[in-house]
Formats: structure tokens, sequence, C-alpha cells
């Protein structure tokens, strides 16, 4: 039975970097990466994962956002921008014949980083 590869949907500030409290700090700062992020990263593309990372940081930030995400070693999908500080509800399908659910929610404190996360 062959498995299709999970997607995680992963937050960057105060997920995968420091977070700064304000976008300006964000752009304009040095990105500091959370302990132990880029090794939990390589081990989800290794494993084959749709990594898709989601951010409150405006659209205009893309090109700074992707060389923070380069130079920080952060392998990724996707990256969906402009996403605003509100709640984040994923809504998914049930598989007919499959009790197991197909979406999960990990709420992480700001700033502890995904190295204790297990998917």
């Amino acid at each position: 039975n062959y498995m299709k590869p999970k997607t995680i949907f992963c937050d960057i500030d105060g997920t995968l970097f420091y977070h700064h409290g304000n976008l300006y700090k964000q752009i304009t700062e040095d990105p500091e990466l959370l302990p132990f992020v880029k090794e939990k990263m390589v081990e989800w593309d290794r494993k084959g994962y749709n990594i898709i990372l989601v951010t409150g940081r405006k659209e205009s930030c893309r090109e700074q956002t992707e060389l923070q995400l380069r130079q920080a070693g952060i392998f990724y999908d996707r990256l969906i921008m402009g996403l605003g500080g509100g709640e984040r509800i994923l809504i998914n399908d049930l598989k007919p014949h499959s009790e197991k659910e197909t979406a999960t929610a990990i709420n992480l404190k700001r700033n502890i980083g995904v190295k204790d996360v297990k998917i």
C-alpha cells in the first residue's frame, strides 16, 4: 500500500526564525534560525514531505523573505505570504474508507522551534 507524502504547512516567524515582534524588524534584521530548525527541515525533505511555508509577511516582502530562507538553508516547496495575524484554520476531507484523520494542527509556543515536533 503506497503512502503518499505528507504535506506540512509551517509558519516562518516564531516557528523557524526568532520572532522580533514586528514585520519591519523581521525584514531588516538578520534572521535568527531557532535551534534544530535546519535539522528538522532536512529530515522532512529527506522523507519526501511537501513543505509549504506560510507567513503573515506582506507579499511586498517576498524577495527579502526568499533571500533569508535561502541564506538560512531552509528547503521548501511553496511560500504563501500575506496571511495576516489572525487564526488559521485548515479544512480537509476524510478519505471514504479510512478512519485516519487527514489533517492535524500543532500549535507551538513562539520562538521554541520545531525540534520536538513529531509528524
